[in-house]
C-alpha cells in the first residue's frame, strides 16, 4: 500500500495528525489544571466541549461533505485546527490565556474534527479501488493503534520536559504537517451531484440509506449496542481495577497499554484472516471470539493476575480493530460516492450518540448494585451486542466485501 504515492501521503498525514491528537488529550486538560487552576466541573465541561460538536454538527456536516471537494476540505480543517491550537501557547506566553479561550479552542477544533473525520473516511475510496479498501483501512487502523499506544507517553514527556502549553505547539505543528501532506495529493474529481436539495432533505436521504440498507442497518445496530456497553464498561472499569482490585496506577496504565498492542496485532492479522476466512466473516467472528476475553478484568489483583487483565484487554482490542477494519471497508464499498459523507455522518452520529448514554448507565448501575456487578452486566452486554449479526442469515452468508456500490453482496455458494 505504501508504494502508492497518494496513499503514502494520506498515511503520513494520518501519522502526524493522530500523534498530535493523542498529545492534545494529555496537554489540553493539563493546561486547564496547571495553568488556569480549573476545577473538576470545568475540566469535565472542557472534555464535553471537544466531543459535543459530533452530536450537534454530525448530520449537517455529512451533507456538506458530499457537496464540497474533499481534499481542500481536509486541508482547511487541518489548518484551522493547527491555528486554533497554536493560539493557546501564544496567548499563554503573552499573559492573556483564559478558560474562555480554552473552551473556544476546544469547540472550534471539535467542529473542524467533525468535518475532517467524515471527509477522511469518504476520501479513501477516491484514492483506492474498492478491492484495496480493506488493505488501506488496515494500515490506517494500525496507525491509530500505534499512536494510541505511544501518543499519551509522548504527551506526558513533553509536558514534563517543557510545559503543557509548549506541548500544544507540537500538536499545532502536527496538524499543519498533515495539511502539507494532504495538499500534495493531486485533486480527484468527484461525480457531480445533480439532485442537490435542501440540507434537511439531504440529511434525511443519508439516514434513510443507512437505515434501509439491510446489512448497513445490522452493522450500525451492532455498533450502537457495542458502544453503549463499552461506555458502561469504561465508566466503572477504573474504579473496579484501582479501588476494588487494588491495582496501582502504574499497573493500571500497563494493562491499558496492552490495548494499543492488541490494536497493532489486529491490524497485522487482518490481511491474512481476510484471505483465509473472508473479510465479511470477520464482521461476525472477530467480536464473537474476542469480546469474551474482557471478562478477565474480573480476576484483577495487584500480583501476577495483572498479566491476565492485560491479556484480556489485548485480545479484546484485536477483535475491535478487526471488526472496525471490516465494517468501515464494507460501508465504503456499498455506498455510492455521492452519499459517502452523509453515510459516514449518519453512522458516526448514531454510534457515538450511544456513548454518553452508556456512560450514564454504567454510573447508575455502579451506584445501585456495586461496581463489580455493574462491570459484569456491562461486559455481558458487550458480548451480546453481536447477536443481531449472528441471527441474520445475510451476515452468516457474507464472505467477502461487495465489489460494487449498489449494495449487493458476495455470498458463499
Amino acid at each position: 500500500m505504501l508504494r502508492q504515492r497518494n496513499f503514502r501521503r494520506l498515511f503520513l498525514a494520518d501519522c502526524v495528525s493522530q500523534l498530535g491528537n493523542q498529545v492534545t488529550l494529555v496537554a489540553l486538560p493539563l493546561v486547564a489544571i496547571l495553568v488556569l487552576d480549573a476545577g473538576v466541573l470545568q475540566v469535565g465541561l472542557l472534555t464535553a466541549a471537544t466531543t459535543a460538536p459530533f452530536a450537534v454538527f454530525g448530520l449537517p456536516a455529512g451533507a456538506w461533505v458530499d457537496r464540497l471537494p474533499l481534499r481542500p476540505l481536509l486541508v482547511t480543517a487541518d489548518v484551522l485546527r493547527g491555528a486554533l491550537l497554536l493560539s493557546l501557547p501564544v496567548a499563554y506566553w503573552a499573559g492573556h490565556l483564559t478558560l474562555a479561550h480554552l473552551f473556544a479552542v476546544s469547540l472550534g477544533t471539535g467542529v473542524a474534527t467533525v468535518f475532517f473525520d467524515i471527509a477522511y473516511q469518504s476520501y479513501l475510496p477516491a484514492l483506492l479501488p474498492r478491492q484495496q479498501l480493506p488493505a488501506g483501512n488496515t494500515v490506517l487502523e494500525m496507525v491509530h493503534s500505534t499512536m494510541q499506544l505511544a501518543g499519551p507517553g509522548v504527551g506526558g514527556w513533553l509536558v514534563a520536559a517543557a510545559s503543557a502549553p509548549a506541548a500544544l505547539v507540537v500538536d499545532a505543528v502536527s496538524f499543519l504537517g498533515s495539511a502539507l501532506f494532504l495538499g500534495r495529493i493531486p485533486s480527484t474529481r468527484r461525480p457531480p451531484v445533480h439532485d442537490r436539495q435542501r440540507l434537511r432533505t439531504e440529511i434525511r436521504v443519508g439516514l434513510q440509506f443507512v437505515l434501509t440498507h439491510p446489512l448497513l442497518r445490522l452493522i450500525v445496530l451492532r455498533s450502537v449496542l457495542a458502544n453503549l456497553a463499552f461506555a458502561a464498561v469504561v465508566a466503572v472499569q477504573a474504579l473496579y481495577l484501582v479501588r476494588v482490585s487494588g491495582l496501582s496506577p502504574f499497573q493500571y496504565g500497563l494493562a491499558l497499554a496492552a490495548g494499543g498492542l492488541g490494536g497493532l496485532l489486529g491490524g497485522a492479522l487482518f490481511p491474512r484472516l481476510a484471505t483465509r476466512l473472508g473479510s465479511g466473516r470477520i464482521l461476525v467472528l472477530a467480536p464473537v471470539v474476542c469480546s469474551p476475553a474482557a471478562f478477565l478484568l474480573l480476576v484483577a489483583r495487584p500480583d501476577w493476575r495483572v498479566a491476565l487483565v492485560a491479556l484480556g484487554l489485548l485480545i479484546e482490542a484485536v477483535g475491535v480493530v478487526l471488526y472496525n477494519i471490516a465494517q468501515v471497508s464494507f460501508r465504503q464499498a456499498v455506498t455510492p460516492p455521492g452519499l459517502l459523507g452523509r453515510m459516514n455522518a449518519s453512522v458516526r452520529s448514531l454510534v457515538w450518540g450511544a456513548m454518553p448514554l452508556g456512560g450514564l448507565l454504567g454510573g447508575l448501575l455502579g451506584s445501585a448494585f456495586g461496581v463489580g456487578n455493574a462491570l459484569v452486566v456491562a461486559l455481558s452486554a458487550q458480548v451480546l451486542s453481536t447477536v443481531p449479526l449472528l441471527v441474520s442469515s445475510r451476515t452468516r452468508r457474507l464472505r467477502d466485501l461487495p465489489s460494487t456500490p449498489e449494495g449487493g453482496v458476495v455470498v458463499r455458494q
